[in-house]
């Protein structure tokens, strides 16, 4: 088994399907977070939004944004918001599961998607909306280098923190917050591996965590 193919049932394991759909009571988003094989290695893109949005400008993220009344689902939802920010065909996009979803600061239910995608892809930033698309390789978010964490009591946990510097670029990124929570979700689950730090969720058993923290933040609506 190649390292796609274990990835790939590893990530399976924890796919929530359609299992929170019946949530109506605040609005839902979508993020992609793509995967792909690079040497040997598995990365995810990244975007870093335009500093002329009006939310969260300048900030890293993965492609995403809120649910249409057009889209079927929240699969649906991801994949239209990467193609129309960094020009990703749905078609290319082999969709592998719906991971728990969170619950942001403004008070959106965010689902994240994952999906493989071909090394080759060249993205076609929407400027508009995505000022850099960069790569980034996944056990990056399991190492305790370039990692730190703050409890917020308001968070209800630890808010993470990274500092990347893309290779091919120099350009040095912070990804944190939610950002930050689905790549070490995404890279322990696709891995198999533990962090080097408290993450502040056991691994082994996620979805327990997940539920609790997504009915404490449900119970104050």
């Amino acid at each position: 088994m190649d390292i796609k193919e274990q990835a790939t049932a590893n990530l399976k394991q924890y796919d929530t399907g359609d299992k929170f759909s019946y949530i109506s009571v605040i609005p839902k988003a979508s993020v992609l977070i793509p995967l792909f094989v690079r040497n040997g290695q598995l990365y995810t893109l990244m975007t870093l939004r335009s500093k002329e949005l009006k939310r969260n400008a300048g900030e890293v993220c993965f492609p995403g944004g809120k649910r249409d009344p057009m889209d079927k689902d929240d699969v649906d939802t991801a994949l239209r918001e990467a193609e129309e920010e960094i020009g990703l065909p749905p078609d290319d996009v082999e969709v592998v599961c719906r991971l728990f979803p969170l619950v942001t600061k403004s008070g959106l239910l965010v689902t994240p998607v994952v999906g493989f995608i071909e090394e080759t892809f060249h993205p076609s930033p929407n400027p508009a909306e995505v000022s850099a698309v960069f790569a980034v390789p996944l056990d990056f978010f399991m190492r305790e280098k370039d990692h730190d964490a703050i409890h917020f009591a308001a968070m209800q946990g630890l808010v993470h923190f990274f500092h990347y510097v893309d290779p091919e670029s120099g350009s040095q990124y912070a990804i944190w917050g939610l950002t930050a929570m689905l790549a070490i979700m995404v890279a322990a689950f696709a891995l198999r591996t533990n962090p080097e730090y408290d993450v502040g969720f056991d691994t082994e058993d996620p979805f327990s965590f997940f539920q609790q923290t997504l009915n404490r933040r449900l119970s104050k609506l």
